[in-house]
């Protein structure tokens, strides 16, 4: 049974996260100090319940907390050895640690530990970071918030800062919170509303301050040549730069991206001063460890060109990386973990919008969320003053601390399709649906592509939320329509890096009954779709230089003359072709092209349920319902072969294990010795 106290905390936290003006995501951290029995002792117990090390306020639970005993937490200030080794206390808090089980104590559970208040509340809301960056953030919080808010100069995380604010309390009675210099604001309380309480007061009157008091252009006159395409001309540029910039932030490790073209976003790139502010970078340690201390931005109109936009990202990310690079070589030491890679993980292109990027889409849209909280600092700070954040020895000292890195080192393995972006064709059902959940499982973003958008889009949402899986219209005979499909994937998820062509249709009739529109009809679905798909997704992969993967669903019948199947029988066999031909072109870009040959999938498939099924049962004499077992006992290994079965090679040929195959045919039907390959 969860503890009163920490049920309040959990409700309080879930609140407070859940509010953009707050905090964001897995941003700040509250805490609360209650009573339970000792189960060892009977005895009542003081204890403290704090977000745990990398959770989210807003979505917190139970599992989520570190629940400490008060007393050794606070006796640990009588073995604290000075803010030189600071570092070792966070060790030092798993001895204070009460019962089995809950999250790691994150470096800020001295702040919460050491600070007089029952309920305490570690927040990272725009217009609180705005003052606390503002170059005179002091003078500013005094005429804030008075006597109620205290200012604290910028201080690592740590037992020292916890140090610093509980002393703060202790010499102003009268205050309710602290405004952390480059950082946040903390506020405490008697009781869990009053926390809140308090908490939601710094941030409303720091807003209205900074409403009443600031400038009204806080970033400049607006740069006509940088201000905001149209929606639509502007959404196609982002696609047609999205696989040049996702290969730019890939450079050194794969990553997932994610775009928007806000309006706060592209008001920020249309000013004046956002080339400086961009350059000054970020300054809340949440902000620069997910955005890195500073994005790449475009130096060019709204309206240049793709050709020389390109040209000139390239360039850019060239300097970006000798940049941080030096960064890295300044302030490193012989105790710093290796640099984790120069590339940026914020791109900006005005009148465009912003490319963020990440392990995965949830992180690269989260460090697209924090630079836009980064904007709305700068814009209230430059309102009140100036924008000062930390510097670059201090942002250096958080990225690379050793204790994030130990942070890092404590997430769990990538799963084998981690950063990879697979667009499947024909996935509302059947064998592309058992596809794209497979890759999704093994760590992909998925882009399920239909000619039903309906059925895509409940296929989506059967997987996962729009951070994995999108549903996408698309006529795979219509290239305009495949366009517009590869555009929304680029823009969903940053780029695509696996291919699946396996939309089909078939109609199963003999020579003489096979009409000119039944072979057209079969033809432009499964060899022209899977060549226009194949065409249309090609220059994304080739400008990623990422590699890649382009998957044929083709058949067993592309190699075996089964009866009444002409037509069905020679699409399938072009498309195992393109196998072949495509292997060989793309080959020299890190490309590999390889398909699956299946046969008899009958349980679940949108061709066998249309038509196909009853015709094939039909021309051998069996029931439909039994068509599935009559293709089992005539294989060899006398076993039906099940859309999970096509998605498990699906996933065996696009993952690391093999990495040096191409232009290889996969038979998935459970062994029919006419149709092996010779």
């Amino acid at each position: 049974m969860t503890n009163p106290t920490a049920a309040e905390l959990i409700a309080r936290s879930n609140r407070l996260g859940s509010d953009p003006r707050v905090t964001n995501y897995a941003g700040g951290n509250t805490s609360a100090k209650g009573t339970e029995t000792d189960p060892v002792t009977g005895e009542p117990i003081e204890l403290m319940w704090v977000k745990g090390s990398g959770g989210d306020l807003g979505t917190l639970k139970e599992a989520g907390l570190a629940v400490l005993r008060l007393d050794r937490l606070r006796s640990m200030t009588n073995v604290y050895p000075g803010i030189d080794r600071e570092d070792e206390m966070v060790a030092a808090f798993d001895y204070t640690l009460h019962g089995k089980g809950g999250a790691a104590p994150s470096i800020d559970t001295a702040m919460h530990g050491l600070v007089d208040a029952a309920h305490v509340d570690h927040l990272h809301p725009d217009s609180g970071i705005a003052i606390a960056t503002a170059k005179d953030g002091k003078k500013l919080t005094k005429k804030a918030f008075g006597d109620k808010v205290v200012w604290v100069d910028w201080r690592r995380p740590g037992f020292q800062l916890g140090l610093d604010i509980a002393e703060i309390k202790a010499k102003n009675p009268k205050a309710i919170g602290c405004i952390l210099g480059g950082h946040g604001i903390t506020a405490w309380g008697d009781t869990s509303d009053e926390a809140e309480a308090n908490s939601l007061w710094i941030i409303t009157t720091a807003e209205e301050f900074i409403e009443a008091k600031g400038k009204k252009a806080p970033f400049g006159r607006t740069v006509a040549k940088n201000a905001a395409l149209p929606e639509e001309e502007r959404r196609t540029k982002a696609a047609a730069l999205a696989a040049t910039v996702r290969g730019i932030a890939s450079h050194d490790r794969p990553m997932v991206g994610h775009f928007t073209d806000a309006d706060v976003v592209l008001d920020f790139l249309a000013s004046a001063n956002a080339p400086k502010l961009a350059a000054l970078g970020t300054s809340c340690p949440d902000h620069f460890l997910r955005t890195k201390v500073k994005p790449l931005l475009l130096d060019l109109p709204a309206n240049a060109s793709i050709e020389k936009s390109i040209e000139r990202l390239k360039e850019l990310h060239e300097e970006y990386r000798k940049d941080y690079t030096a960064y890295y070589d300044k302030y490193a030491t012989d105790d710093s973990p290796e640099i984790r890679g120069a590339d940026p993980l914020i791109v900006l292109v005005p009148g465009v919008g912003m490319f963020s990027y990440g392990a995965n889409k949830q992180t690269a849209r989260v460090a697209g969320e924090f630079y836009v909280n980064a904007i709305n600092v700068m814009r209230g700070a430059e309102a009140l003053s100036t924008y000062a954040p930390i510097s670059d020895a201090e942002k250096f000292n958080i990225e690379y601390w050793a204790l994030e890195e130990a942070k890092l080192q404590r997430m769990p393995k990538p799963k084998s399709h981690a950063t990879r972006v697979a667009l499947v064709t024909g996935a509302a059902s059947g064998i592309g649906k058992a596809i794209a959940t497979r890759l999704a499982a093994d760590g992909a973003c998925v882009v399920i592509a239909d000619l039903d958008l309906e059925k895509a889009q409940a296929a989506a949402a059967e997987i996962g939320n729009t951070d994995v899986a999108i549903g996408l219209k698309v006529n795979v005979t219509d290239a305009a329509a495949i366009e517009r499909m590869v555009q929304d994937a680029v823009l969903a998820f940053g780029g695509i890096d696996i291919v699946v062509n396996n939309a089909g249709v078939s109609l199963s009739k003999p020579l003489l009954e096979t009409t000119e529109q039944d072979w057209d009809f079969q033809h432009d679905i499964m060899a022209k779709g899977s060549f226009l798909v194949s065409k249309a997704t090609a220059p994304v992969l080739i400008e990623q230089a990422m590699g890649g993967d382009v998957i044929y669903i083709s058949s067993k019948n592309a190699v075996f003359a089964g009866p009444n199947n002409i037509a069905y029988s020679a699409t399938k066999a072009d498309q195992a072709h393109q196998v072949r031909l495509l292997a060989v072109e793309l080959g020299e870009h890190g490309v590999k092209v390889n398909g699956i040959n299946p046969d008899g999938v009958v349980r679940g498939s949108g061709i066998f349920a249309a038509g196909w099924g009853a015709n094939r049962a039909k021309t051998y004499g069996v029931e439909e319902e039994d068509l599935g077992k009559f293709y089992a006992q005539r294989t060899i290994l006398k076993r039906e072969v099940l859309p999970e079965n096509v998605a498990n090679a699906v996933s065996v040929l696009t993952g690391p294990d093999l990495s040096h195959t191409t232009g290889l045919h996969i038979p998935v039907d459970a062994g029919v010795a006419a149709a092996f390959l010779r």
